[in-house]
């Protein structure tokens, strides 16, 4: 499944992408899609299942998944 990371901070995104990397997944860093919205307007496009306690901080916003209608909310940090 494809995801989307939305982050608030440029930095938060560069980490994430880098932290998949070194798990052994592919991502992607894009500008983020019009229909959502981000603080710092880059996202990371992945297919690795996400897991909250282990993928989650602090610059992480939200995750999403495509779907046939769009995109469907996965997660919403509440830090």
């Amino acid at each position: 499944m494809e995801q989307i990371a939305t982050f608030h901070t440029h930095f938060g995104a560069l980490n994430f992408h880098r932290r998949l990397q070194r798990m052994g997944a592919e991502s992607t860093m894009m500008p983020v899609p019009r229909k959502l919205s981000a603080s710092c307007g880059t996202c990371v496009r992945f297919t690795h299942p996400f897991d909250a306690n282990t993928m989650a901080d602090e610059d992480l916003d939200q995750v999403y998944a495509y779907t046939s209608d769009g995109f469907r909310l996965l997660f919403t940090n509440q830090e």
